[in-house]
């Protein structure tokens, strides 16, 4: 059969189509094949490639294309370049992202917000602040961006101000760049009720906009299940004229949120019966409803489902697939996958599912081996990386192993240490009797000790017979949650273990007379 020759306009329509559609690894792979080819791609098809690219999200892989635009002299164009500034945003490459937007001769609206979207998504609001005024033409995701930008920043008040400042700037313009203002308006003024809590001013907005558009459902469904009100939430779903991806994906996301796993599954069902097509999110979705509540099957079909649709198997798919395996009971299905498919990975996550799947199912040592498989790959531990490894260490007891990965975050991955960092710490040395280490990280932390930790401390002063660090752990629980009633049953223990009954009289006369809670339960104590 003969060989069929493309050109650079074949090329252009295919890589650009895929990568529009989602279908970003088939992308990636047909942009390669035109330099494999010898084809000389155009701005069009690059454009359609970094696009492709950037859903790979691999700061690697957009040096390497960004190279090759400089060396065929496509930088040059804007729509090359926007998406250069989209890409390198993405990844959180902030400064990668800002010297190709500096340089730009020309500039469209598009680029303003892909430079503005990456200063929001990577919480430097001052720098997205300075971006969105310098913006010649805003449009409604300028807006958006930066509104949301506030809310996440907890600056509600200057979100409130942006808000009425858009107002103002699209009441001044009849058709502003070709959207619908005044729908926009409307469904915008539900969403910013919405993300700041006023749930009552978003349904009075809601009842005063135009019904006829899908967007003041959605923002008001998302506003209904942030608060909970989940039954609220499906009357508004049931009642809506018409639904998009976002209205089915919203509404089993907040079932799966508020526990409701089951209902999550049945709406998921439905909706493959509609011809609303879901998309990763939605998926995502089902397999975390699938890996608290479900079955085995039904996540192998969504797993079929996923690899026989025209769907990219994204990293957080990825993710979602290994833990339902896992949780589902087959953590052997879920190494396999991760077997098959880490070469494609480009963030940390799927890595951090595999790693946590194994050390919650008893396989501390392997969770421990994929983490330093881990280090020897471009992509770079995050802060739950490193909540699983300590844990893992904690439940090995390999003390100066986790020592040395407590030491390394900040040091070879400036990743800041939190309180559930510091609590694994604490556990990993008490657990292996180093008590008076244990109470000196205490003592040094940056932030107070929660319930947590001093329970891990109150279960190795047990443990190690410590009657007097016991009686410090059970005091500064009292002062945390004065009904805390299990550490009053761990210092009777430690008294009883210890031969102190008169204190251990004492004890249990105050839990009788106090009425104490006895959560049998509550993470780290130990009874």
């Amino acid at each position: 059969m003969p060989r069929i020759h493309r050109d650079a306009v074949s090329y252009t329509t295919l890589v650009t189509a895929l990568a529009r559609a989602g279908h970003a690894g088939r992308a990636v792979a047909l942009f390669r094949g035109t330099l494999s080819e010898n084809v000389v791609p155009n701005e069009v098809t690059l454009a359609g490639a970094i696009m492709a690219f950037a859903r790979h999200g691999a700061p690697v892989t957009m040096g390497m294309i960004h190279g090759f635009a400089l060396q065929r002299a496509l930088d040059g164009f804007v729509i090359v370049a926007t998406n250069l500034v989209h890409a390198y945003a993405g990844v959180l490459e902030l400064c990668s992202a800002r010297a190709m937007f500096d340089g730009m001769t020309h500039r469209n609206t598009v680029t303003w917000n892909a430079m503005l979207n990456g200063y929001v998504k990577a919480e430097m609001i001052d720098m997205a602040v300075e971006v969105f005024w310098r913006i010649p033409e805003r449009d409604e995701v300028s807006w958006l961006t930066l509104i949301d930008g506030y809310i996440c920043a907890d600056l509600i008040s200057d979100a409130m101000k942006a808000y009425v400042q858009m107002v103002g700037e699209v009441g001044t313009n009849d058709n502003e760049n070709g959207f619908d203002a005044y729908a926009f308006v409307q469904a915008t003024l539900v969403h910013f009720y919405g993300r700041c809590g006023l749930i009552g001013l978003a349904q009075m907005a809601f009842r005063l906009s135009d019904k006829s558009h899908t967007a003041s459902w959605n923002a008001l469904l998302a506003a209904l299940l942030r608060k909970g009100l989940i039954h609220e939430a499906r009357e508004l779903f049931d009642d809506m004229p018409e639904r998009d991806t976002v209205s089915w994906s919203t509404m089993i996301s907040g079932y799966v949120q508020t526990g409701r796993s089951d209902m999550a599954l049945k709406l998921f069902y439905s909706m493959l019966n509609t011809s609303v097509e879901p998309n990763e999110v939605t998926l995502a979705s089902a397999l975390s409803a699938i890996a608290d509540s479900g079955t085995l099957d039904q996540g192998k079909w969504i797993h079929d489902h996923i690899m026989n649709r025209p769907i990219q198997l994204t990293d957080n798919l990825s993710a979602g697939l290994i833990d339902m395996y896992a949780k589902c009971g087959s953590v052997a299905d879920a190494v396999q996958f991760f077997n098959r498919a880490n070469d494609k990975f480009s963030s940390v996550s799927p890595w951090n599912a595999m790693i946590c799947s194994l050390a919650i199912h008893g396989y501390a040592h392997m969770s421990l081996d994929l983490f330093s498989q881990l280090q020897r790959t471009s992509i770079k531990p995050n802060s739950i990386t490193f909540i699983v490894v300590l844990s893992a260490c904690c439940h090995t007891g390999m003390v100066a192993k986790g020592k040395y990965y407590f030491e390394s975050m900040t040091r070879e991955y400036g990743i800041r240490l939190t309180i559930k960092h510091y609590g694994c710490m604490v556990d990993l040395l008490g657990r292996a009797g180093y008590l008076e280490e244990a109470e000196q990280l205490v003592s040094m932390m940056p932030m107070k000790a929660d319930v947590v930790i001093w329970g891990s401390i109150l279960s190795a002063a047990r443990a190690q017979g410590n009657v007097t660090l016991g009686e410090k752990a059970a005091e500064e629980l009292a002062k945390l949650d004065q009904t805390h009633g299990a550490s009053k049953v761990a210092l009777s223990n430690i008294y009883a273990d210890a031969g102190h009954w008169t204190n251990v009289s004492v004890v249990r006369k105050e839990l009788e007379d106090e009425n104490f809670e006895r959560l049998v339960g509550r993470s780290g104590i130990v009874q």
